[in-house]
């Protein structure tokens, strides 16, 4: 993000909950936010994240608890600073995320750490515009898996004895490129903003850095949040009370530094990003979505090349189809349905195809049943996921549906068979977190959507990922929250050895950073 964007993100800061802002992506908010509640829009669009004015989550998760102090009443219930006056709403609340862990079954008995710190600002304007922005400084120690996932995709700088490229520090899924700190640990700092316009309530118009999640499942087979946020537009329409329709173009990255540059530092490898999504709600439980998401060529390491002109055009599947070449652009296309069978059953499904390509389609099935035996405040959560091989890969590699050397989609890639389930309820502030994923990999080539991976190992195996948290949730409206997490993670590859590890701390669950991969 260039300098000009940085600081209007930052000092035009900016509500979590105002009348058009965009509510926080973790998945917290969205399972409150997919609960039954009499929400008129239930079944509208599932292009996250959605504006707080469209949606009753504000009431959903207002703390009604009765304090007697100040003190308590704003660490519980508010933000640390809260100015309001005639048209105007401003809140100020620190972010964080501190934490202390180890892994013991590392036999190096390195202490693991997150030592996050940031703020948030936001302003409302009237009932059209409203801002935020949230600065995040961070200084992490990994797991030995999660070291050696963000490494892989590290940037790429060019080899000048020959056309290789050689890695240099990682990348944070969900956050931003990084730098060493204390050896194995990582330091990096990053902004999500975003500014929000809604001259008439059926149109909306955002702005910002900051990164997006197409569907209704734990996982995604069309856009998710797990590469690191992108400057974009996007425009949000309600065309009629049954049909929503959502325009979104980013600019984003390959991180291959060009061999050719007079800056200082080399730039970057460009590529365009254009969505579209249509949602159509057939009835009350019933609703049935179009999705394109496309990489576009604007050069490679070397050069620069013009858009195609197809890039600008706004509707569904038909910038692919003109532009007509794989070496100009890269689509996936998909449908969703929901189906709302019972009060508290939410049924879902994605089919993802790649470049038209019959023989290269990606499925989910899932469901979400809230209140789980008799618990008010629960989710239960099952998904499958079956990604092929093929799958977001381009025959011109520079535009693989990839972003930061990220997966744009899944967080795995391509290439396996995923089981997920997720358990969670809450009783006052006490809460239980419960994730169960098992991958089953075939030929499965880590990496391979990076655009500089070459002559890479395939491997066939499982992987076994279990995750337990315990915790008190001091603040709902930030999602502050005291929290005990045991993370085990194993494999059948020979020579991984399994990983065991356990953290206690304090934090803001505002952004999802994915590590069940």
């Amino acid at each position: 993000m260039n300098k000009f964007c940085f600081l209007l993100l930052f000092f035009l800061s900016f509500t979590l909950f105002g009348q058009q802002n965009l509510l926080p992506i973790s998945s917290y908010y969205k399972d409150q936010l997919l609960a039954p509640r009499g929400n008129s829009y239930g079944l509208g669009s599932s292009f996250y994240p959605r504006s707080e004015g469209g949606y009753n989550l504000a009431s959903a998760i207002r703390d009604s608890s009765k304090q007697y102090y100040q003190l308590t009443e704003r660490l519980f219930k508010k933000h640390l600073f809260e100015i309001k006056g005639e048209g105007y709403k401003m809140y100020i609340s620190p972010v964080l995320n501190l934490a202390l862990g180890k892994d013991y079954s590392d036999s190096n008995e390195r202490r693991l750490f997150n030592n996050t710190r940031g703020f948030l600002v936001e302003v409302d304007i009237m009932d059209k515009f409203s801002f935020s922005t949230t600065l995040y400084e961070n200084q992490n120690r990994f797991t030995q898996y999660e070291s050696a996932y963000y490494r892989t995709a590290g940037e790429r700088y060019p080899n000048p004895l020959d056309s290789t490229y050689f890695i240099d520090n990682a990348v944070i899924p969900g956050g931003a490129r990084t730098k060493p700190f204390k050896g194995d640990a990582f330091d990096y700092a990053y902004a999500i903003g975003n500014i929000v316009y809604a001259p008439k309530s059926f149109l909306r118009f955002m702005v910002g850095n900051n990164s997006n999640f197409v569907g209704e499942g734990y996982r995604t087979l069309f856009l998710s949040d797990n590469s690191v946020p992108s400057i974009y537009f996007r425009t949000d329409a309600r065309i009629s009370k049954r049909l929503d329709y959502t325009i979104l173009r980013s600019k984003q990255f390959n991180l291959l530094r060009r061999q050719n540059y007079t800056t200082v530092e080399a730039y970057y490898q460009p590529k365009l990003f254009s969505s579209q999504f249509l949602n159509f709600i057939v009835s009350d439980k019933l609703s049935l979505s179009l999705f394109e998401g496309s990489y576009w060529n604007v050069g490679d390491s070397v050069s620069s090349k013009a858009l195609n002109g197809a890039y600008y055009v706004p509707l569904p599947f038909i910038g692919g189809l003109i532009a007509n070449n794989l070496n100009e652009v890269n689509t996936t296309s998909g449908f969703q349905m929901t189906y709302l069978p019972i009060d508290k059953l939410r049924v879902y499904g994605q089919l993802a195809l790649s470049n038209w390509n019959s023989k290269s389609i990606g499925s989910q099935i899932g469901l979400r049943y809230y209140s789980p035996f008799g618990l008010k405040e629960g989710l239960l959560q099952l998904e499958y996921n079956n990604v092929p091989k093929r799958l977001y890969l381009s025959e011109n590699s520079s535009i693989n549906y990839s972003s930061t050397n990220l997966p744009s989609a899944h967080p795995k890639g391509n290439g396996f068979q995923e089981f997920v389930m997720r358990f969670n309820f809450a009783k006052n502030r006490v809460y239980a977190d419960v994730k169960s994923i098992l991958y089953l990999l075939k030929d499965y080539e880590s990496g391979n959507l990076i655009a500089s991976n070459y002559n890479l190992t395939a491997q066939t195996g499982s992987i076994y990922h279990q995750q337990l948290e315990l915790g008190y949730r001091v603040n709902k409206n930030m999602n502050l929250e005291i929290f005990l997490q045991h993370v085990y993670r194993s494999t059948s590859f020979t020579g991984d050895r399994p990983t065991n590890a356990v953290y206690f701390g304090l934090r803001t669950g505002l952004i999802n950073h994915y590590n069940d991969f």
